[in-house]
């Protein structure tokens, strides 16, 4: 009995030993396949998040501020002309 203990043992810690080592594999693919999707898309000129928050700020910005500069000039034309003194 005392020898298929052992003989368990032994398996387990083969196991356990293997697993250790497809763990270790797989972290490390994961790492590389992550670099290189990186490089690749950091190639193809996409922007962050946070510049494309900050330029969306500023298009909504500008919006905005044409928007009221729209509304004053129209107030503006729909005022009666002013004839010109001589």
């Amino acid at each position: 009995m005392q020898s298929e203990n052992r003989i368990f043992d032994d398996f387990v810690k083969l196991f356990n030993g293997a697993a250790g080592t497809l763990a270790g594999v797989g972290r490390e693919a994961e790492s590389g396949a992550r670099a290189r999707a990186r490089e690749w898309i950091g190639g193809l000129d996409f922007v962050s998040r946070d510049e494309f928050d900050t330029v969306k700020a500023m298009a909504i910005a500008a919006r905005d501020e044409a928007d009221a500069l729209r509304a004053r000039l129209d107030a503006l034309e729909a005022r009666p002309q002013e004839a010109p003194s001589a």
